[in-house]
């Protein structure tokens, strides 16, 4: 597996990820409580529920499941469809108080937005590991499961690596199942607010 040539733009990608898709929007987070920025706060709870598909896809890598290449994909669709699909939010945050919270906010935004619109524009070349078992055991798809696994080292070193795949495939249905209930019946009524009608 040492001769592919892209695997430190792969370590690259999950670093970046850890960055923009999980400790500015935390910082965020408490930041937004803190200053009772709630349109902030909603957006942010909003986008960790979007997000979770990242952890999941992260379980899924794991347990080797070629879904996860689909799951990552979507993942990186989808969160920039959080940030900006609320009409509500996006008007009281642009037209809500001015000051440090909202810059470093409005920057994040657009970078996390970037950032996953390319992520899924380079993700798009490994779909075939998603179809294929065979191409999934090459070593042009597991460099995408290295970081995961030493993720498992870390925080999970004495747990099979099949029940953690498991728990990411009960995951995935969760929130395909949840998806599918806010695009079928939530989002008719609610439309583009973020407010419940």
């Amino acid at each position: 597996m040492n001769d592919v040539w892209f695997r430190p733009l792969v370590w690259m990608d999950y670093r970046l990820a850890v960055l923009f898709t999980v400790l500015i929007p935390l910082v965020l987070l408490i930041w937004a409580f803190v200053e009772k920025a709630e349109a902030m706060q909603r957006l942010l709870t909003i986008y960790w529920r979007v997000s979770s598909l990242l952890a999941i896809t992260v379980y899924l890598m794991i347990g080797g499941f070629g879904v996860s290449f689909l799951s990552s994909l979507m993942a990186r669709i989808l969160i920039p469809l959080a940030l900006w699909f609320w009409i509500d939010l996006n008007d009281e945050i642009q037209y809500g108080s001015e000051g440090a919270l909202k810059f470093v906010f409005t920057s994040w935004r657009w970078a996390t937005s970037i950032y996953c619109i390319l992520g899924a524009l380079a993700t798009i070349p490994f779909l075939g590991c998603a179809f294929s078992e065979t191409v999934l055991q090459s070593s042009y798809c597991k460099v995408w499961l290295e970081a995961p696994l030493l993720f498992k080292e870390y925080f999970h070193p004495n747990t099979n690596t099949g029940l953690l795949g498991f728990l990411g495939i009960i995951g995935l249905v969760f929130y395909v199942l949840c998806l599918i209930y806010f695009v079928a019946v939530k989002l008719g009524k609610q439309g583009r607010s973020a407010a419940p009608q």
